[in-house]
């Protein structure tokens, strides 16, 4: 599996939204980590940009003094963005990291590396185009996980995982990719985001308590959970 995925048309035949529908809650975790430690970036790029929302909910929480662009390689999900093509917010379809001026306060990488096959060298081109970066990375290597595997076919047919991480894994990997870890934390969007099948439900009630009791643990085992992580 490689980049034709994207190219082809395949993906978004399997996920015809391109996960809008979860953009609003990842806007609001990366607002999160950006508050917390005081970064108020001007210039905020998004790499893997797909539909475009994740960037159109921070253009309308962030201040009005920030310019938005969003890349992607993907013809079909360039499509899709453009419509929330506004003054400050645009999208090229283009490879970001063939563009040797492109510079930017932030970088959001969003759901991505885990997509491409020479992710070390991706993140280390990656490391160049901002100062800050703003990784949200699918802990996908989780006991659960591992015993039924069904669930890791459906992440690499579906949606194109290539790795899979754990948190100590994924920190790792941007440490040997160079760069700093600021802060991190999980995004636990196994009972944070709305379910909305009964079995969903029901697996919400344990993992919320397992989480509430012992974070780390809980996610080792049962998942539901990513990482977001702000480095330079």
């Amino acid at each position: 599996m490689t980049e034709s995925l994207y190219l082809d048309g395949d993906y978004l035949k399997n996920n015809p939204n391109w996960h809008v529908e979860d953009s609003s809650w990842k806007a609001k975790k990366i607002k999160q980590i950006l508050t917390k430690n005081k970064i108020t970036p001007s210039t905020i790029c998004e790499i893997g940009c797909g539909a475009g929302e994740i960037l159109n909910q921070l253009y309308s929480t962030l201040p009005n003094t920030s310019n938005f662009i969003g890349y992607d390689i993907s013809e079909n999900a360039i499509d899709l963005a453009k419509s929330r093509t506004k003054e400050r917010l645009k999208f090229k379809k283009q490879d970001l990291l063939l563009e040797d001026s492109a510079q930017f306060d932030l970088l959001l990488i969003i759901d991505v590396f885990e997509h491409i096959e020479d992710y070390l060298g991706f993140l280390r081109k990656c490391r160049q185009k901002a100062e800050y970066k703003v990784f949200h990375i699918p802990l996908d290597m989780t006991v659960q996980k591992v015993l039924r595997k069904d669930v890791l076919m459906h992440a690499r047919q579906k949606v194109g995982h290539l790795h899979y991480f754990t948190r100590e894994t994924a920190l790792d990997t941007l440490v040997d990719a160079g760069y700093e870890i600021i802060d991190e934390f999980y995004t636990p969007w196994g009972f944070e985001m709305t379910q909305k099948t009964f079995l969903k439900k029901i697996f919400q009630l344990p993992f919320r308590l397992f989480y509430s009791l012992n974070p780390d643990l809980a996610v080792r085992v049962m998942g539901g959970s990513s990482l977001i992580v702000l480095a330079r």
